[in-house]
């Protein structure tokens, strides 16, 4: 055991041609240099996610909750993080519908756990998606992290995998360590009390 906190970089998108591998390839070398967590990168285009759900949600199901057998490793990988970091484009003025899917298929998953979020897009830089994602996650009693990472017109700021903003990497340690921060709190806490439900 390292001691690190787990840490699951969820790529929200499966668009044909997404941007989103490049996006989170970069998070993932800022969170490897930041130390501070054991990583999992998770792409939602390699998980069976339909969009179909069973009659009952998952909130009353627990662990009995009948998931496709091909989404058991993003299961794991949802169930042992302590901490999240959702990548996601902006669709519409909102995130992928292949993201809201991975999301409504779990719950106690997100509970008590802390979420951040790195977006891009047009001019807004996927903030619209991630405001939704804000909503979504609080009902599912998961902590979202007030400093993300926006990329506006991600297609003319990203050059050889990295963004142009030299500030870029500054940013993305600010979140990272309000992520540890808060990865560490409520780790603690679930250890020594279970959250009330």
């Amino acid at each position: 055991m390292s001691g690190k906190q787990k840490l699951a970089i969820v790529i929200g998108s499966v668009r044909e041609g997404r941007f989103g591998p490049v996006v989170a390839s970069w998070i993932a070398e800022q969170a490897r240099a930041h130390g501070g967590f054991e990583i999992e990168v998770v792409d939602l285009a390699d998980v069976e996610v339909p969009l179909a759900l069973p009659a009952a949600p998952p909130k009353y199901a627990g662990d009995s909750y009948p998931r496709p057998d091909g989404m058991a490793p993003l299961t794991a990988a949802l169930e042992s993080a302590d901490a999240f970091l959702l990548v996601t484009p902006e669709y519409n003025h909102s995130y992928p519908a292949s993201l809201k899917a991975a999301i409504d298929w779990h719950f106690t998953q997100w509970t008590a756990k802390p979420v951040g979020f790195v977006s891009y897009g047009g001019a807004a830089g996927g903030r619209h998606a991630v405001l939704h994602l804000e909503n979504v996650l609080t009902e599912l009693h998961a902590v979202t992290i007030r400093d993300g990472l926006a990329f506006p017109n991600y297609f003319t700021a990203w050059q050889d995998g990295r963004p142009l903003d030299s500030e870029a990497a500054g940013y993305a340690k600010t979140l990272l360590d309000q992520l540890a921060w808060w990865a560490g709190v409520l780790s603690a806490a679930r250890d020594a009390t279970p959250y009330p439900s």
